[in-house]
């Protein structure tokens, strides 16, 4: 138990020292705008790059694990749209972002530096695609539900060109393709720019969990919703389970991608659920505390998980094929 802790300690120390920070000082969010921009497009994008372009072409193309990846968010999604719908009496709106408030984890901040410190660098590839193609799905799902509902007002046609220009020019995504054509290519950056790289990998992490623990310290917070307890049980233990089920049901996958998936599931709320919120002014209150209240639980959830991946505790494969 002592390994995990020391393992988990210092993860979750950084968010718990962000936290802290913004409770504490509370200076205004805005200013943490050079810093998200930062980890977003100068230290995030080269991790990806980095792991992805090291990775024999060949262990990239795999349709297989997307598609049961992804099937696994949806799935999860699903059900908390229709909780949502259930809770909020019919609205959709409301329950288009408890769907992504119970679904879409945290796999953009917290995924790399979770998954590559419990697993490896061999974590690094399926952390990725798992990224590019879980936001893929709520990037395109949610704006066509709010379409769907009258709340988004433009045509189908320049929705779709929307989520079309959102996905093209993520920087993770972007990374992630740069990635995979430099190992289809088998080419390197200079040595210069391949030590930047490296120098801005290493600054992703830690960046990332601070600024998440600040973020989640300045989110409005008051009376936490019933509701918000379900979306929040659904992500932690819920979304991971179905996961899992259904990577055993596929099978035949390296049980470190496995371990990835679960791992990538298991984390709390995205901080895209609130940014969502508040572009369609549907369930902000909820999805602020579902962030809140995911995160901290998390620090168990999370932990206990990682303790039975590291001791082997938890089987690959359910069915023992």
């Amino acid at each position: 138990m002592s390994d995990i802790l020391q393992l988990a300690a210092p993860f979750f120390g950084l968010i718990i020292l962000g936290f802290l920070s913004g409770r504490l000082y509370r200076l205004p969010e805005k200013e943490l705008g050079w810093l998200n921009f930062f980890i977003i497009y100068m230290a995030l994008p080269p991790l990806f790059f980095e792991f992805v372009s090291r990775t024999p072409f060949e262990q990239l193309v795999n349709p297989r694990f997307v598609l049961t990846t992804t099937l696994s968010a949806f799935c999860c999604f699903a059900l908390c749209i229709a909780l949502g719908l259930w809770m909020r009496k019919g609205n959709l709106p409301e329950a288009a972002i408890a769907g992504v408030s119970g679904a879409y984890a945290n796999v953009g901040y917290l995924g790399p530096g979770l998954t590559l410190a419990a697993l490896g660098s061999h974590a690094a590839v399926p952390t990725a695609l798992i990224f590019t193609f879980d936001s893929t799905l709520f990037f395109a799902a949610v704006p066509f539900l709010m379409e769907w509902s009258g709340v988004e007002k433009a045509s189908p046609a320049r929705t779709a060109l929307l989520i079309a220009r959102r996905v093209a020019s993520h920087p993770f995504i972007i990374a992630t393709a740069l990635g995979v054509l430099a190992a289809w290519l088998q080419v390197r950056p200079p040595k210069a720019i391949d030590r930047m790289i490296e120098v801005l990998s290493n600054a992703a992490a830690p960046c990332a969990l601070f600024a998440l623990g600040v973020t989640v310290a300045l989110r409005p917070f008051k009376r936490v919703p019933w509701d918000v307890g379900v979306l929040v049980f659904v992500k932690l233990l819920i979304h991971p389970l179905i996961a899992w089920v259904l990577l055993s049901l596929v099978g035949g996958f390296d049980p470190v991608w496995v371990y990835t998936a679960i791992l990538m599931a298991s984390l709390p709320t995205a901080l895209n659920a609130f940014v969502m919120a508040k572009q369609y002014n549907a369930y902000v209150q909820q999805s602020s505390s579902a962030i809140l209240v995911s995160t901290i639980a998390s620090i168990v959830t999370v932990t206990t998980l990682m303790y039975l991946v590291q001791h082997q505790l938890l089987a690959p494969d359910l069915f023992h094929r």
